[in-house]
């Protein structure tokens, strides 16, 4: 309780190291593989990491420069994007002002309209984007932060075995067994948690720009922000449910100055496949049904998520809801008198068949089962003689 206290008032500073745990979760694997064929743990996190930043720069290298030259075009033809959206509400405008409505909903139609024409009253005004100013002075200030994550990494990976046994010494002998089943039901969770969720992110980023792409037919300005858009479908692809509808919009803004039916009718059509896709195809084989949860449950998660940590809740809300909900299961299932082999999301400690297996099967064994002990060893010790 002292722990998660201090770990409360600090969690300010947390965020890079748990970016730092996250990154030793992604290395690990390959870190096992290269000690496995004989290289030193030390040598092969350097190999590992030499490769990271090889990948990282070259990733960059490919993307930096088209996203930053589509980030200023969409700065300089903003004003303009924003006339021609101008534009075409009026023309909604005078298009709806022909329908024969209801006066309320003529009315309420009508302020929604205006709203949207006004950008919510006074046209669009640079101030509000003071918040982003803001957003990007605090990331600026983070980046000596986030300097030491791959050094307070490195230490994690090279020392992971000391860790892991230190961390099994500490719990007590009867606790051993549930805690570490309850520390591996939270791994298999994040893990294919985090594993779908880089692979689903790079998916949808590149299956929307190949789709923005092929809809720069249709009109050329979602080709001119392909790479722009490709990389919000991407990044939003972590926030489940609402994330792919959000990254929609500004693309449907954007065919909405096109003033063409056919361009909007062509991103909703875009994204539903994508999604489709991606929900028939990816995540079924990625993730399996480690965070598969009603899409109710998920929509209370994320709203309890982001409530309590902003985008980051919203984005962890549903690996944490699924952990929960494996682990009730498992306490349930030990509370009804199952033992821990027998229940789900078992895994044993370090050292289990020589810490932990053996007083348990100990226990295990019946009461009257203690009588036949004797004769037992009788008959040990009979055959051990006259093998003598």
């Amino acid at each position: 309780m002292l722990l998660l206290i201090v770990l409360y008032m600090g969690r300010s500073a947390l965020g890079p190291f748990i970016l730092g745990a996250l990154l030793v979760y992604i290395l690990d694997p390959l870190v096992g593989w290269l000690t496995r064929r004989g290289l030193r743990r030390g040598l092969a996190i350097l190999i590992v990491y030499t490769l990271v930043i090889v990948v990282l720069v070259e990733g960059l290298t490919l993307l930096f420069g088209p996203l930053v030259r589509q980030v200023i075009d969409f700065v300089d033809d903003l004003p303009a994007l924003l006339d021609a959206l101008e534009a075409q509400l009026s023309e909604l405008v005078l298009m709806f002002d022909r329908l024969q409505l209801p006066r309320l909903l003529h009315d309420y139609i009508a302020a929604f309209i205006a709203s949207l024409a006004s950008g919510g009253g006074g046209g669009f005004d640079i101030g509000s984007l003071a918040p982003l100013y803001s957003g990007v002075a605090a990331a600026l200030r983070n980046l000596l932060a986030l300097a030491i994550v791959p050094i307070w990494a490195f230490y994690l990976l090279k020392d992971r075995d000391r860790l892991l046994t230190a961390m099994r010494d500490g719990i007590p002998a009867d606790w051993r067994e549930d805690a570490w089943s309850v520390m591996a039901i939270c791994e298999r969770v994040f893990g294919r948690w985090l594993r779908g969720q880089i692979v689903l992110c790079f998916a949808v980023g590149i299956a929307t720009f190949a789709g923005l792409m092929a809809l720069s037919l249709v009109d050329p300005i979602f080709g001119r922000f392909a790479v722009l858009l490709a990389v919000i479908a991407g990044i939003l692809e972590l926030v489940p449910i609402i994330g792919p509808i959000i990254s929609m919009v500004p693309t449907l803004l954007l065919a909405a100055t096109t003033g063409r039916v056919e361009a909007i009718v062509a991103v909703v059509v875009l994204y539903v496949i994508v999604q489709q896709l991606e929900n028939q195809l990816l995540v079924p084989r990625i993730q399996g049904g480690a965070v598969e949860m009603h899409p109710a449950i998920v929509i209370l998660a994320l709203a309890i998520g982001a409530s309590i940590a902003g985008l980051i809740g919203a984005i962890f809300a549903l690996p944490v809801a699924a952990a929960a909900r494996d682990i009730v299961r498992y306490v349930f299932q030990r509370s009804s008198g199952r033992s821990p082999a027998d229940s789900t999301g078992y895994r044993p400690p370090p050292g289990a068949p020589a810490l932990v297996f053996a007083d348990a099967m100990a226990a295990a064994i019946p009461a009257e089962a203690g009588a036949q002990a004797p004769d037992a060893d009788a008959s040990t010790s009979g055959g051990l003689a006259s093998g003598a």
